[in-house]
């Protein structure tokens, strides 16, 4: 079964020296509304255009993805 991209998201999170990659997952983990089992670019994509947690979490996300992709392309 492929992992969610909220479960590789998660893998980000607690970092002593927080980047934009575990603080987009910290929030992740706390806001309640996040599309926790989207699977589609474009549904996590808009949900982040309309509700950003701060000014780098879009590029953040963008990049996240194309990882998250690369590791599950096979």
């Amino acid at each position: 079964m492929r992992q969610s991209f909220y479960q590789f998201l998660l893998t980000h999170r607690g970092k002593l020296e927080q980047d934009d990659y575990s603080q987009l997952a910290d929030w992740a983990f706390y806001d309640h509304h996040f599309p926790k089992y989207a699977e589609t670019y474009d549904e996590i994509s808009e949900y982040l255009e309309w509700n950003s947690p701060f000014p780098g979490a879009l590029a953040a996300f963008d990049a996240l993805w194309s990882e998250y992709e690369w590791k599950h392309s096979s």
